[in-house]
């Protein structure tokens, strides 16, 4: 390629972005390529609307008489309740989907953070960890249940490669789908001019957790979801080895209340934990992030001294397909604005970063449910090196978990490290009904 192609460069210009291809003449041809492609897929007014939000203020919250704390469901299921979720399961209604978009970076790798090992004993990696899990139940259930693996450009290819080097960890190639989210240029702050991270090359990161959901659209996941029979996607980070997948009780309460959208909750016990919070604000449910939850209302107590607004996001959330298909047409879900420094090719830039967020699609679900979930079974987040939520903490708590069944079933671990593969059970009952006659736990133990 040597020239830029005119409707392009008209583009450009009628935008005030033609500086992009000030390098051009010294550009391999392979590179004016990637950067016409790159630029080809631009909205490029849209980029110009967003930039023109920069200075409006931060959403606040309405008035506190419009804001209540959700309405949780207990924790345990009814057993109307399960059947119905694994009737579910057995009709191939459900597909898991994990969010694995991230690279292990704080955790001083370089490889996308499901390839991190967390099994106390086994070794065993994030990605392990969780298709073993769909595994285990589409073997109980007797049919399938999808996988879709949510990757960024930073970890696409190693994510793949790592799933066939596996050989998928026992499920089905067909079974296992892999796709990118969306990526956003950043642009300068102080002019809206597009950045590049080197010439010939925009500066671009992925679009946001919210992305998630909108290539599920753009790339033609739900049509072909909707074609195989799936009406339920059980949305989880690649980072909380705890996730109950595709629990049958929660499916079974979300499908019996005709839900578009079910959150998991875990109790938040202290006013200042950062974690997000689900409320109902004028009837809708919504997560409102802890740097928004003004302190008094963080502090509010209920007469029995547990916190008025106590039920923090562990990002656990079960959509219908149809509520998704809604939500991600074209201006379904709304960027959001960050000001963050970017490197770049003249040294690092102060930049706008555009990011759509998963909880925007909550409070578009007419009918919604929230369900408390405790915290020591089903969330111990992977996200620093040491110290909270670190590798040290989630085998611990993986640990905590698994001996929990095993002296349930009359079997003490005697303070030793133990490990339960989910091939070999998926909760304390069925643990129970597999462990062999006198077993007996003397040191480190892996139970497969």
């Amino acid at each position: 390629m040597t020239h830029v192609p005119p409707d392009l460069r008209h583009r450009l210009a009628a935008h005030g972005q033609e500086h992009v291809l000030a390098d051009w003449a010294s550009l391999a041809p392979a590179d004016r390529a990637a950067l016409v492609a790159q630029l080809a897929g631009l909205d490029l007014a849209e980029l110009e609307a967003l930039y023109r939000r920069k200075d409006e203020p931060h959403a606040a919250l309405p008035p506190r008489d419009r804001i209540a704390p959700v309405p949780l469901q207990p924790a345990t299921a009814s057993a109307e309740e399960t059947a119905r979720g694994e009737a579910a399961l057995r009709a191939g209604a459900v597909a898991a989907l994990v969010v694995a978009g991230g690279q292990g970076t704080r955790l001083g790798c370089d490889q996308p953070k499901g390839m991190f090992p967390v099994g106390p004993v086994s070794g065993a990696t994030l990605f392990r960890v969780h298709a073993e899990k769909v595994l285990a139940l589409s073997r109980r259930y007797g049919r399938p249940v999808p996988l879709l693996v949510m990757t960024s450009p930073a970890t696409h290819a190693d994510t793949e490669a790592y799933f066939r080097a596996e050989r998928y960890f026992g499920l089905a190639e067909p079974d296992v789908v892999f796709f990118q989210q969306g990526t956003m240029p950043a642009v300068e702050r102080a002019t809206g001019r597009l950045l590049l991270e080197r010439p010939g090359k925009l500066f671009e990161s992925p679009n946001g957790h919210g992305g998630t959901l909108t290539a599920l659209a753009e790339t033609g996941l739900l049509a072909d979801l909707r074609a195989r029979g799936v009406e339920h996607v059980f949305y989880f980070q690649v980072d909380n080895p705890l996730v109950k997948v595709c629990d049958p009780g929660f499916v079974g309460r979300h499908v019996l209340a005709g839900a578009e959208a079910s959150s998991k909750v875990v109790i938040k016990e202290e006013p200042g934990e950062k974690v997000g919070i689900l409320a109902a604000v004028d009837g809708r449910c919504r997560i409102i992030e802890y740097s928004d939850l003004p302190a008094e209302m963080a502090a509010e107590r209920e007469p029995d001294g547990r916190l008025t607004f106590r039920a923090g996001s562990p990002a656990i959330h079960l959509f219908s397909v149809p509520f998704l298909r809604r939500v991600t047409a074209r201006g379904g879900l709304a960027y959001h604005l960050a000001r963050k420094a970017v490197p770049t090719a003249g040294g690092e830039a102060d930049a706008l970063k555009f990011e759509l967020f998963v909880f925007d699609a909550l409070p578009m679900a007419e009918r919604w449910l929230t369900v408390e979930t405790p915290r020591a079974e089903e969330f111990a987040p992977l996200k620093n090196a040491v110290g909270p939520d670190s590798p040290a903490t989630v085998r611990a708590a993986l640990v905590a978990l698994h001996a929990g069944w095993l002296e349930a079933a009359g079997v003490p671990t005697h303070g030793h490290p133990v490990e339960v593969s989910p091939l070999l059970a998926l909760d304390a009952a069925e643990l129970r009904s597999k462990i062999p006659p006198g077993l007996a736990v003397t040191g480190a133990t892996h139970l497969r």
